[in-house]
């Protein structure tokens, strides 16, 4: 590493630093206007991105199992768990693990409506996109279904 290089001062010639200017913290206020349009835009990107993630959600595979089916597997479970010893008491309290995440998804899928939240991105999709320079191809790209975007009104387009 090459040394640092020093620093000579001229003779007869004092060097003074730099005044620094402090400026007032000025209270920038915004309007109410803008405040409002403001939690506009963050309510409607919520809504979009609740739709959006509720659309690519990649769907199970295969027999639906009930809730209850799933409940009483795990009662099983538990009750293998508290009985069982070495190997068998690992897999029995891992299989209760994975069958409480199931139910826990199971539930949260159902608080997920697609046709109420398909219905609020119906409403605001139009607008949104305009906002923010969201074109047709975008939204398909996004994994928005051609139905959906022709029930809000957004345009076909070729860019």
């Amino acid at each position: 590493m090459p040394p640092a290089k020093k620093v000579v001062k001229k003779a007869g010639k004092s060097v003074k630093p730099a005044k620094k200017t402090v400026r007032k913290a000025s209270a920038r206020t915004l309007s109410a206007a803008h405040k409002r349009a403001l939690a506009e835009g963050r309510s409607m990107s919520a809504v979009v991105d609740r739709y959006l993630s509720a659309v690519n959600t990649p769907k199970r595979r295969g027999r639906k199992v009930s809730k209850a089916s799933l409940v009483s597997r795990l009662a099983d479970a538990r009750g293998r768990a508290k009985s069982a010893t070495g190997v068998d008491k690992v897999l029995a309290s891992q299989q209760v693990r994975d069958l409480e995440v199931r139910i826990a998804a199971m539930e949260q899928a159902a608080g997920e409506d697609l046709r109420s939240l398909e219905a609020a991105f119906v409403k605001i999709a139009k607008r949104f996109g305009e906002n923010r320079g969201i074109g047709y191809g975008a939204w398909r790209d996004a994994g928005v279904p051609a139905v959906v975007l022709k029930k809000a009104g957004v345009a076909r387009t070729r860019s």
